[in-house]
């Protein structure tokens, strides 16, 4: 998982999910993405977690 420092983030992130074959990720507008999961339901948890924290 990619990380970056907070003075780089934006202001508001905006958190779309992707799909590459049989998995779903979370990305960021701030250029965050998470780990691919085959369940969708876990990766816009995990994008809404990264869009809180």
């Amino acid at each position: 998982m990619e990380q970056q420092d907070t003075k780089e983030r934006s202001p508001e992130h905006r958190i779309t999910t992707a799909e590459l074959g049989p998995f779903c990720f979370a990305r960021c507008s701030c250029g965050w993405r998470g780990p691919a999961r085959r369940a969708r339901s876990l990766a816009r948890t995990e994008g809404r977690k990264h869009a809180v924290g």
